[in-house]
């Protein structure tokens, strides 16, 4: 089980979880990610983490209710239980110096990046953040994001802040500029990933993509959670769950993702009406 220490709303629907779990905040690097199940009727869902402090024995994950399993864990208090948590799952982004490194987020993106950012900042890296929502209300960790960058630049989709647009416009701005950078890694909604590793295939740029797909088991069995890079079959959970963008199928992706969308709207409609959703 993993107590809950801290919980905070970071937005619509987003939440910011510090929970114990002293064995895997010992051995968790950046990119890695955890597999939780917040009771014992409940799936397993994987979630990145967004950070570890091994002297308080905690790591911390950050999360969108888009479904009934995490819109039941985002009901969960300070205090309380997370039924099974398991991890560090995964491999760690490999950490060098590359010079210029660019993050490239959406959404919730930022919660699979940001430990990232302070690593290849660390490292002695400069460090350019263009992050993207929907709207100014919907961004996430841009205080947290700004204070591991050396320059930040923004995205909505409404123009309440930064740039009206996309990320993908500013980077394409960048490169248009001849702005200098040498390590791409990006994270978000899919279409998003997708155009990045287009501009940076056609920049000669090396990107690597966090990939979130459906999956169960998180050791490679169930094959759940197979993509495919460069034409070949990997398994997000052991082989990720950062890749080479430019070798990803990223509408295979999609279409995988997707799959099960009908079903999670009915099942998540399902709890909500049942009034498993408390005050949080």
């Amino acid at each position: 089980m993993g107590r809950i220490i801290r919980k905070e709303v970071l937005g619509s629907n987003i939440k910011k979880m510090e929970v114990e779990a002293p064995l895997i905040s010992q051995k968790a690097q950046p990119g890695q990610f955890l597999v939780v199940r917040v009771d014992e009727k409940g799936e397993r869902i994987p979630l990145t983490i967004a950070g570890a402090d091994p002297q308080k024995g905690t790591v911390t994950i950050i999360f969108q209710e888009a479904g009934t399993s995490t819109a039941k864990l985002g009901f969960l208090n300070q205090g309380e239980e997370i039924q099974n948590v398991a991890g560090p799952l995964g491999n760690p982004v490999k950490i060098i110096k590359y010079g210029v490194v660019c993050m490239v987020v959406g959404g919730v993106g930022a919660a699979f990046v940001y430990w990232m950012a302070k690593a290849f900042k660390a490292a002695g890296n400069y460090i350019v953040t263009i992050m993207g929502s929907r709207s100014a209300d919907l961004l996430i960790l841009e205080k947290e994001m700004k204070t591991v960058s050396d320059r930040m630049l923004i995205a909505t989709d409404d123009g309440s802040k930064g740039k009206k647009g996309f990320t993908t416009d500013i980077l394409s701005d960048l490169l248009s500029e001849k702005e200098k950078i040498d390590f791409v890694i990006t994270a978000g909604p899919i279409p998003m990933m997708k155009k990045v590793s287009e501009i940076t295939r056609l920049a000669g740029i090396k990107t690597v993509a966090s990939l979130n797909p459906i999956m169960v088991d998180g050791t490679g069995m169930c094959g759940g959670c197979r993509v495919s890079i460069n034409g070949q079959t990997r398994f997000a959970c052991v082989d990720g769950p950062d890749f080479d963008a430019h070798g990803v199928d990223f509408d295979e992706l999609l279409r995988r993702t997707s799959l099960y969308g009908k079903e999670e709207r009915i099942s998540y409609d399902h709890v909500c009406r049942l009034g498993l959703k408390r005050q949080k």
